[in-house]
């Protein structure tokens, strides 16, 4: 059912004068013998390196108190970003359209207060670790394509900044573009939405301090355990709010937690749902049990144009990379490992 690659390049994890240090290896595999030894010997020196366009972030959590999970660091601190593609089935004017979706999950260092990623030394401003998730959709509408994007900044320190920071979506198609960005705020959310429709023009506005669906995805791959159950009041998925124009009000919600059967290859499987009732819409993520809880699919049930439909999107190809310095031509072959 699901396809697993991992690249052909090789992260070690090494121990030296007692300090833990995450090298990239930018070498073969026939040269492990090679350069290992040299690794240990102390001739390669322990550290980060250049974190490149993609900040690998502080340990986070580790001097903070924050439990994490056994192998966290090793998992999403290895200078590698975790790919996801999917089989999308998207509900748009009253049917189902074929797709492709994406999960893009890699931690970096984010500034607090101007709410960017930290590429600079930050002096004396606040800079917290996060877990980033970039979801895209992708699926044609008749003659014309449609092109989604969401991206989501949740704290890895949990006890310091307990909650996400930052959302953005953005919308394409041939009629026109609109673009979403919701900041949190001390109490509230700021939610600044520019569209070329008339009725909601460009709009800037505060909102109740709500969760955001849009986070479910990355407190997932954090602690599921620390998701909410039974009655909350949430915001919708700013996608979905996009594709039926709805605004970004709080709405009352009910949400539970369910074991799956277990499956061949991921073992334990829970799901999660939120089901909201004004308007009606069932959103249910699956994703497996046990660290790093990879979110195997999801679904979500509304009433598009009269009918009521059901998007879903099936994990076919998952692959860690670093994929912000394969930008080469030659490197389009690592297209064909995540199944393009």
């Amino acid at each position: 059912m699901f396809d697993v690659r991992y690249s052909k390049w090789e992260m070690v994890v090494v121990e030296l004068s007692g300090m833990m240090g995450v090298i990239m290896r930018f070498f073969s595999s026939s040269l492990k013998a090679t350069v290992l030894p040299l690794l240990l010997a102390g001739v390669i020196g322990c550290g980060s390196g250049d974190k490149g366009e993609e900040n690998v972030g502080a340990d986070g959590g580790a001097e903070s108190g924050v439990t994490l999970p056994a192998g966290f660091g090793d998992y999403w601190y290895a200078g590698l970003a975790e790919l996801n593609r999917y089989r999308l089935e998207q509900a748009r004017y009253g049917e189902i359209r074929e797709g492709d979706a994406v999960l893009v999950f890699v931690t970096e260092d984010f500034l607090v207060d101007e709410q960017v990623k930290l590429e600079s030394d930050p002096g004396d401003r606040e800079a917290t670790g996060v877990l980033k998730v970039n979801m895209t959709k992708n699926f044609l509408t008749g003659v014309y394509p449609y092109s989604m994007m969401t991206s989501v900044f949740t704290p890895i320190e949990s006890n310091r900044h307990p909650h996400t920071l930052k959302v953005t979506t953005t919308s394409q198609e041939w009629c026109g573009h609109t673009f979403t960005q919701i900041n949190r705020l001390a109490d509230a959310w700021r939610v600044r939405e520019f569209s070329y429709f008339e009725k909601e023009g460009d709009s800037d506005r505060e909102v109740e301090a709500a969760m955001v669906e849009d986070e479910l995805w990355t407190r997932i791959r954090l602690n599921p355990e620390t998701l909410p159950i039974g009655d909350v009041t949430m915001i919708p998925g700013t996608m979905t709010a996009r594709l039926l124009h709805t605004d970004h009000s709080a709405r009352a919600a009910m949400t539970r937690r369910v074991d799956l059967p277990q499956d061949s290859t991921w073992g334990g499987i829970s799901r999660y749902m939120v089901e909201y009732t004004d308007p009606p819409r069932t959103l249910m993520i699956d994703y497996t049990t046990t660290f790093p809880h990879h979110i195997l699919g999801w679904s979500e049930t509304y009433n598009d144009r009269g009918t009521v439909l059901t998007t879903r999107a099936t994990l076919t190809d998952t692959l860690r990379l670093d994929y912000w310095s394969r930008n080469a031509l030659a490197d389009s072959t690592f297209r064909q490992e995540f199944g393009y």
